[in-house]
């Protein structure tokens, strides 16, 4: 390549990585057998800690296995390639910061190496966002390449508007980025890409389904910053969301000083069947008249919501405490209990807890024996700062619902 095409590329492929950086999407990459250098761009130009969650390179036989969570049928194959991008993008949903979209990347290659190959050298890109899936595949030409620039281009950028659009093409289309692009393909090259959309009600039924974790409705008018990386959560579900909700979670969110306050709703229940897809959408209808950012996830337990939402305050009510510290929960075992509230301890999660109303008699968190080593996850909000008695129970009971 000439000294003025470097140039002129390397020019081109700052620009495209500051574009990507100065977009709001926040990414996380499984890249193997390629696509290295793709990786160095990104991470060498200022501002990819606005862009990169985290970038995995599964080489190993046991590192894919471990990552992918089984054997796969063919390491380098486009369902493998849809598989670690679906992936990437669950494990993108947990490390972003509130309200900030997701892409998951996942690559899977086949290329040059130190001995002859009887197969294609090739190559398979996919991206997920919460609506689109992307694929690419290309066959390259063998033995016209050395490793190095088969990884070039597997790496680079090509035309928006011409098949395949590789990884950085992929990222800047998923972020929504324009970019002129320089093609590394020649006519003996094979090249191929399809997308996929999904509707609100295709993603939700991905949700109950297990293939995506949660999915954010930020519906919220307050602007949330990047330091905001703290959830204040208010789980419950919200049938029907009324002011005593609201209330709370803005008292809640007063005593933590700073944070990213939203309700979240499990449209999967541990001992009911799963919420339609119809009566998730009508919930979510109360969130966004109410201006209020809610999350649906597929997850009815405290500590799996913990896993899914590190480092987050709970807001519960005195009824909820009740549950969380009664061994009856935890097949009669105390030291189970013990061990798994002390899990959510670890990852940085406490609970605020609010005055309810329980068999009859209101109650704070004072009235509670919380475990000695766990009473500092447990912080109370006063009577004084936050009474209210009604319940949705009792509002579908006087509505006649």
């Amino acid at each position: 390549m000439s000294v003025e095409k470097t140039t002129m590329t390397d020019a081109w492929i700052r620009g495209v990585v500051e574009a990507i950086h100065s977009a709001p999407n926040q990414a996380v990459l499984y890249l193997a057998g390629g696509a290295s250098q793709a990786l160095g761009w990104l991470m060498s130009v200022p501002g990819a800690s606005n862009t990169v969650l985290e970038a995995v390179v599964p080489y190993s036989r046991m590192s894919f296995i471990q990552l992918l969570g089984k054997i796969p049928g063919q390491h380098c194959s486009q369902q493998t390639a849809e598989e670690m991008a679906l992936l990437a993008y669950n494990r993108g949903l947990k490390l972003s910061s509130p309200g900030y979209p997701v892409v998951g990347v996942g690559f899977t290659g086949s290329l040059a190496s130190s001995r002859p190959k009887f197969g294609d050298h090739r190559f398979y890109l996919s991206t997920r966002t919460s609506d689109r899936l992307s694929v690419s595949t290309v066959t390259l030409s063998k033995g016209l390449r050395t490793r190095e620039q088969e990884d070039t281009v597997s790496s680079h950028l090509l035309l928006k508007c011409s098949p395949p659009k590789l990884l950085l093409q992929a990222i800047a289309n998923a972020c929504k980025v324009q970019a002129a692009s320089v093609s590394h393909l020649t006519e003996s090259d094979l090249s191929d890409e399809h997308e996929t959309h999904f509707s609100e009600d295709q993603e939700l039924e991905q949700l109950v389904d297990g293939k995506i974790c949660f999915k954010v409705y930020p519906f919220s008018s307050e602007t949330c910053t990047s330091t905001a990386e703290r959830k204040i959560i208010l789980s419950g579900s919200f049938n029907p969301l009324h002011d005593g909700h609201i209330k709370l979670l803005e008292v809640a969110t007063s005593f933590c000083g700073s944070g990213y306050p939203c309700f979240e709703i499990s449209a999967v229940n541990a001992d009911k069947p799963p919420l339609s897809v119809s009566q998730i959408k009508d919930r979510i209808k109360q969130f966004e008249k109410a201006g209020k950012t809610v999350i649906i996830s597929n997850q009815p337990y405290f500590y799996k919501k913990a896993e899914l939402f590190p480092g987050s305050a709970f807001v519960i009510g005195a009824d909820t405490v009740a549950r969380l510290i009664n061994p009856k929960y935890y097949d009669g075992d105390y030291g189970k209990m013990l061990e798994i509230l002390d899990g959510c301890k670890r990852i940085g999660c406490t609970f605020l807890v609010g005055g309810r109303n329980v068999d009859g008699v209101f109650k704070v968190l004072e009235d509670f024996d919380i475990p000695e080593t766990l009473k500092d996850m447990f912080v109370s909000i006063p009577a004084d700062r936050f009474r209210i008695d009604i319940s949705s129970t009792e509002i579908r009971k006087s509505s006649g619902l």
